[in-house]
């Protein structure tokens, strides 16, 4: 694209690819990514010092952290994603839940309200039924869910589950949900510009996970009939509207044995998973990313693309 590429790096990194590659590179720190790549201030100043006009956060570290996008927009730089606040709305599971189901985005039966007293979670767990999952509103990862088979285990589990939340993520609010039996995990790739056109890149299934991080992703999934691949890419595209979506985002789904599919997140950035899309697609989600943070409009309408073959991605 003929644009001069500065790279930032910890000291374990000097040698990294992405430093070898970019035009220049600029060292924010020591090993620990709490002292480097988590460090808004030293990201912000290396920009600065370095003159440049956009930020693209990769998929990691500050990727989806609305206080960082904060910056780079106080700072006049582009934040190549969306804005502050949807990065708040979606990264927090209770409030994502609240809102996108106002647009008729289905959502696993669960609680999600603002009463987070241990007495009402109790009642509302047994009203959902078991088993259940608790989940922390604001985690990610997997990090702090637990599956309950019955009162008594949700009962002893629900303090435990709490201060894990609070200790991992800074709040204890916890999402209760129905457990979805031996689900397919099948996400929407959608995108957005500053106009408020927006598409979906068709889906990915990343059912095969390890420890709930994704092992293989593939497109297209074989479990979609046309129908309802049409019916779950459009609440993809609904979801993403929901948050007032720009650039490209990921919208995950749970689907059932039954064809059932539920609202589970959105992941408000790129992800490692996004070549798949790009070989059957024939684009490039990158340039995209860049040209919508330049304030062009989307190059194509939905009609306009027409997946072919399949690919697979190992990791």
């Amino acid at each position: 694209m003929g644009i001069e590429t500065v790279a930032v790096y910890s000291e374990a990194d000097a040698e990294a690819l992405h430093v070898r590659e970019a035009g220049r590179g600029v060292l924010i720190g020591p090993a620990p990514s709490s002292e480097s790549y988590l460090r808004i201030d030293r990201i912000i100043e290396a920009a600065k010092d370095a003159k440049v006009d956009a930020i693209h956060p990769g998929y990691g570290f500050l990727s989806q952290n609305g206080d960082f996008a904060d910056a780079c927009a106080a700072a006049g730089i582009a934040f190549i994603g969306p804005p502050g606040d949807v990065h708040r709305l979606m990264g927090d599971k209770k409030a994502a839940r609240q809102q996108v189901q106002k647009f008729g985005v289905p959502v696993v039966p669960g609680y999600d309200g603002d009463d987070q007293s241990n007495e009402r979670l109790i009642a509302e767990a047994s009203l959902v039924g078991f088993p259940l999952m608790i989940k922390p509103s604001r985690g990610g990862g997997g990090k702090g869910m637990h599956v309950t088979q019955s009162a008594a285990v949700f009962e002893a589990i629900l303090p435990r589950a709490r201060r894990e939340s609070q200790s991992a993520f800074g709040s204890d609010v916890v999402v209760l949900e129905r457990f979805v039996q031996k689900p397919r995990h099948v996400e929407v790739q959608v995108l957005f510009d500053q106009h408020g056109n927006g598409v979906h890149l068709f889906e990915r299934e990343c059912s095969v996970q390890r420890r709930h991080q994704k092992v293989l992703e593939e497109t297209p999934s074989v479990a979609l009939a046309q129908d309802l691949r049409q019916r779950l890419c459009a609440a993809g595209v609904a979801a993403a509207a929901a948050a007032k979506y720009v650039n490209a985002g990921t919208v995950e789904f749970l689907l059932d044995a039954s064809g059932e599919f539920f609202f589970l997140e959105m992941n408000t950035r790129l992800q490692v998973e996004h070549p798949v899309t790009e070989m059957t697609l024939g684009i490039d989600l990158v340039r995209l990313q860049i040209e919508i943070a330049e304030g062009k409009p989307l190059p194509f309408s939905q009609w306009h693309l027409i997946p072919r073959g399949h690919a697979i991605e190992a990791r």
